[in-house]
């Protein structure tokens, strides 16, 4: 879950792409780069920390040139930081290119295997990012057939980076001398939308951002997602070309995105987020009133941010009481992307505080956007007593988190998830609350379905364990969890055993479905 950004303007473009990855801030908390172009020169800063701080004035003066590509990291699969593992990347063989990249891929270590033996590349980091740098800087080398580089070949070598490459990643990359390029996996799992900015002398300026709310804030047009397999091409002087580069795709946005990680007021594949939100909190109303009619609530209240509009619809359907009951600390990163459980655990405390009146004597109903660790979870049922209330109830707008996630989010083993190896009467007994209530996954898929009926498939694995791309296995999982462990310490609670057989069900079902180019 990082955060991407590619921008083709007609002044300098250092300004648009740092206030581009301050919006974006939330996808990513642990790097942020910025490189930008001016004639075959290219200029990059980037390295730990927030936006705010990685950037000085005297970086932004060395950023020169008209157009130019952000990331801010967000690490996955328990993968410890280095300084050398911030985005963009770079090469220099054949044409000079720099990457940034949101999403993970599943084939990295036999793509390394493939760089060093029959590609001639040197990998230098642990990051798949890079790996999938040099993968596309190979094809292209291929492509152009050591002539002069054209459409034509750059649209051939993102075709190429679609057979090679497995997982889950939406790009964007800069080419020396030629423009910019953006691509999309197969199945859309990342996000990735396109705007444009039309001035007054007639010059369009073009920018691709991880979500709408990027284009939003810097005055650009949203027009369009770009779809799957798909890749965007812009040269230095504004032209826009377009191409479907992949054999067969399928739209399958990552469901995670609209339950947590994208901003509010983002419209991803043609679904406003907030309204997906409210939906979900109109199914979890309707499921509280079917299972749950006797329990007493004197009042709603939100885990802030991402489940307020969920809350908000929750108390209107049940003819309840809406209350802020916890103010936030904005200073304070989102627990859900802190590194390990000790620093998420008194991050909570940090992060949020109570609003005593609102809790004191009362049945709660509290409502969160999910319950991934149970850490947070727990933390504030305890805040919540602490501050007087008879009895607390929780409901999580999405179902339980039950597997793994390996597709750029960081839920990399089933050792973290409370509701792994738990049903939901122990998971309510672990995090210590009166009463639990889930979302069922068919009704949060309709939630985001019925704002855009083209969308027939999401990438729900974390909730169902059936992987979209179809390629996932027990052996690929077992190492993740044995890197996880050997870093964090944590202990093993198994691993996936349906895997093979789900995903390969899920691949047949999808096959009729799948879309020529």
């Amino acid at each position: 879950m990082c955060g991407i950004l590619g921008v083709v303007a007609a002044s300098p473009v250092n300004q648009l792409l740092y206030d581009g990855l301050l919006v974006l801030q939330h996808r990513g908390q642990d790097a942020a780069g910025i490189a930008t172009a001016e004639g075959m020169r290219f200029s990059m800063h980037k390295g730990p920390g927030l936006v705010r701080d990685v950037f000085r004035t005297r970086n932004m003066r060395d950023l020169e040139g008209n157009w130019g590509i952000g990331h801010v990291r967000y690490p996955t699969a328990g993968s410890a930081f280095s300084a050398a593992e911030a985005q963009p990347f770079y090469v220099n063989s054949p044409f000079g290119m720099l990457l940034a990249h949101n999403g993970n891929l599943t084939n990295s270590e036999a793509l390394k295997r493939d760089m060093f033996l029959s590609d001639r590349r040197h990998i230098n980091t642990n990051s798949d990012s890079e790996v999938l740098l040099n993968v596309l800087a190979h094809e292209l080398e291929s492509a152009a057939g050591g002539l002069k580089l054209d459409d034509s070949a750059i649209f051939r070598a993102v075709a190429g980076v679609h057979r090679r490459c497995q997982g889950a990643y939406a790009a964007v990359a800069m080419i020396a001398g030629f423009g910019l390029i953006a691509f999309r996996d197969p199945y859309g799992i990342r996000p990735l939308v396109i705007g444009k900015n039309e001035l007054p002398d007639g010059t369009t300026e073009w920018l691709v951002a991880s979500e709408s709310v990027a284009l939003d804030t810097l005055g650009f047009k949203l027009l369009r997602d770009v779809a799957p397999g798909e890749a965007i091409l812009i040269d230095i002087e504004g032209r826009f070309r377009s191409r479907q580069c992949a054999e067969r795709t399928i739209d399958a946005p990552c469901m995670f995105e609209y339950v947590y990680l994208a901003r509010p007021d983002s419209i991803i594949d043609g679904v406003s987020v907030y309204e997906a939100r409210l939906r979900m909190g109109e199914f979890l109303a309707e499921k509280m009133k079917r299972t749950m009619p006797h329990v007493g609530i004197d009042v709603v209240i939100p885990i802030p941010d991402s489940s307020r509009p969920s809350a908000q619809e929750m108390a209107l359907r049940l003819g309840l009481p809406y209350r802020e009951g916890f103010v936030k600390n904005r200073y304070i990163g989102r627990t859900f992307i802190m590194p390990g459980q000790s620093s998420r655990r008194k991050s909570v405390r940090q992060k949020l505080n109570t609003i005593h009146q609102e809790f004191r004597g009362k049945s709660v109903l509290l409502v969160d956007d999910s319950i991934v660790r149970g850490t947070t979870s727990r933390e504030i049922i305890n805040m919540a007593r602490e501050a007087g209330a008879a009895k607390v109830y929780m409901a999580s707008a999405a179902p339980p988190v039950r597997y793994a996630n390996v597709y750029g989010i960081d839920m990399p083993t089933r050792g973290e998830l409370i509701a792994s190896d738990r049903d939901e009467s122990e998971v309510c007994r672990e995090i210590g609350a009166d009463g639990l209530l889930y979302q069922n996954l068919d009704d949060l898929k309709t939630s985001v379905r019925v704002l855009n009926p083209a969308i027939k498939f999401f990438e729900t694995s974390c909730f169902d364990g059936s992987y979209i791309t179809g390629n996932v296995t027990a052996e690929y999982l077992t190492g993740i969890e044995s890197c996880r462990r050997d870093k964090s310490g944590e202990r093993d609670f198994g691993l996936i055993t349906e895997i093979g057989e789900g995903s390969g069900q899920l691949d047949l079902n999808l096959a009729e479905h799948r879309r020529e180019p």
